[in-house]
């Protein structure tokens, strides 16, 4: 059984280079959306923040916010922390929910209406149609 070889790009060579680039290509405040047919969920890496200082919050019902504040002033967070979205338009705000496990957060926003297929079973479609109008 022969397995199938793969070739790097060149430009897995150069965008890696710690000459090129002295910073990570994905920043720190980085959150990665997905989305399914019931929710859009926002995931973000936050390790060495205690699930008490992490604060989400709904702003004017359009938009979330997940950001880091001290517990109280003596205090400071492990990770200052910060990113803001705006919520589409179908969005179950009340039923938004968080869930902080092994440094990452999990954002759940379920949409208000799923969408479903139309369904039109042919034995209820009358074989003749009725014209009740015609057009001018």
């Amino acid at each position: 059984m022969e397995f199938p070889t793969y070739e790097l790009s060149p430009w897995n060579y150069i965008l890696t280079a710690p000459a090129i680039f002295s910073y990570p290509i994905i920043p720190e405040n980085y959150v990665h959306w997905t989305q399914t047919p019931e929710s859009h969920i926002f995931s973000a890496d936050l390790p060495g923040v205690r699930k008490e200082e992490i604060k989400v919050e709904v702003e004017d019902s359009k938009y979330l916010i997940i950001r880091t504040e001290a517990v109280d002033e003596s205090t400071v967070p492990g990770r200052s922390f910060m990113r803001k979205f705006r919520l589409p338009g179908m969005i179950n705000i009340d039923e938004i929910s968080a869930g902080y496990e092994d440094g990452v957060l999990t954002v759940t926003a379920p949409r208000s209406i799923t969408r479903r297929g139309l369904l039109i079973d042919p034995a209820a479609v009358p074989e003749r149609l009725e014209v009740l109008a015609r057009a001018a």
